[in-house]
């Protein structure tokens, strides 16, 4: 006949301290298995989670932190919550955060590096354990110094301000970092235009303020300068990192624009935006113009024809920001060391939209 507690008589939920008494171990050692942060013999493990549901034991680890009781919070701010290149960097600080224990706040800014601030502070408050501003930031004096600011106060109380995928605040700053090859990407998949034969070659999107935008065109002009072909202003057209921007932008192009036999699009969704233009102005990809992307987000293989882009490991650089940040401390012991700034790689996945360049895929 199966056990009942009288902890869960109707009068209160079951405990840890329940599911411990039943299971005959520490209190601890159910925390450890909860949180699956250190590792616990099979067999105890097994004697736990039985204990567990035979006392209908739930987690309710998010309330505890929203009620400020534990401070094993992660907070993570992007520009957009729907846009693929923040969502599956989301996806890896949750999913790694989870593993710790740690309930994952996300916050969306907009763009307005005030909110992005204000967000800080607002982590800072409710005792989190870690803040990670992910994407590209603006070269402001101003609010790079009140990032610093911030910075300083959350190392000076435990925590960590973690910068993914944009650059240091300066050596002296408390921080900790994971960047991507931003710019070797750049230099890559324009390289691999230029060794198609094409040399005017249209740079499409991003926001030229941005340090994302600034690394991807010194990558790419880097690329034309090493095979000789001397950079055209004119095939530089920024912008938004939309698919509306992408379908807009190269709609104009196409009508009263500079000649160009490939685009590089800023990111995968402008690219996905000129794609429509092109097929509605007649143009087909990559018969008469070939198409690279970068970041490599699902929508690249769901394009016809699929996309060749830039691969960018975002939800490891998720993983990865957490890690960095959480380590060290007995409940995270088991971790393998990390240092303070990592660097992931990126690489080219070559698809179906780009092919040398003819005579018969030039805009001439």
């Amino acid at each position: 006949m199966r056990r009942q507690s009288t902890a869960v008589d109707g009068q209160r939920r079951a405990t840890v301290t329940d599911v411990a008494r039943l299971a005959g171990v520490s209190t601890a050692t159910v925390s450890r298995v909860l949180n699956r942060n250190y590792p616990v013999a099979q067999a105890t493990r097994e004697r736990v989670e039985s204990a567990m549901r035979e006392l209908g034991y739930v987690v309710n680890a998010h309330a505890r932190a929203l009620a400020g009781v534990s401070n094993r919070t992660v907070g993570i701010i992007v520009n957009e919550v729907v846009d693929p290149f923040y969502a599956y960097i989301a996806r890896g600080v949750e999913r790694e955060a989870t593993l710790g224990g740690r309930l994952c706040l996300v916050c969306c800014t907009q763009g307005d590096p005030q909110r992005e601030l204000a967000f800080i502070e607002l982590m800072h408050e409710r005792r989190a354990d870690a803040v990670i501003v992910v994407g590209g930031s603006i070269a402001d004096r101003a609010y790079t110094s009140e990032l610093a600011r911030r910075a300083r106060e959350l190392d000076a109380d435990g925590s960590k301000l973690v910068l993914c995928g944009r650059p240091p605040l300066g050596e002296h700053v408390p921080t900790v970092s994971v960047e991507y090859d931003n710019e070797g990407g750049a230099f890559a998949i324009t390289d691999h235009l230029l060794m198609q034969g094409h040399e005017r070659i249209l740079y499409l999107g991003g926001p030229p303020k941005l340090s994302t935008t600034r690394d991807r065109l010194a990558g790419h002009r880097r690329a034309l300068e090493l095979r000789g072909v001397t950079p055209d202003p004119e095939l530089i057209q920024p912008g938004a990192f939309s698919r509306g921007f992408g379908q807009r932008r190269m709609a104009e192009l196409l009508r009263d624009g500079p000649d160009f036999t490939a685009v590089f699009a800023a990111n995968d969704m402008v690219a996905a935006g000129a794609a429509q233009a092109l097929e509605e102005a007649g143009q087909r990809v990559p018969k008469d113009i070939s198409l690279v992307g970068y970041d490599d987000i699902p929508v690249a293989q769901e394009m016809r024809p699929k996309l060749t882009t830039v691969h960018v490991p975002l939800e490891e650089m998720g993983r990865q920001a957490v890690r960095l940040a959480v380590s060290g401390g007995d409940e995270d012991d088991w971790r393998e060391p990390t240092t303070g700034a990592l660097r992931l790689g990126t690489h080219i996945v070559v698809r179906e939209s780009v092919t040398p360049r003819s005579a018969r895929n030039s805009r001439v």
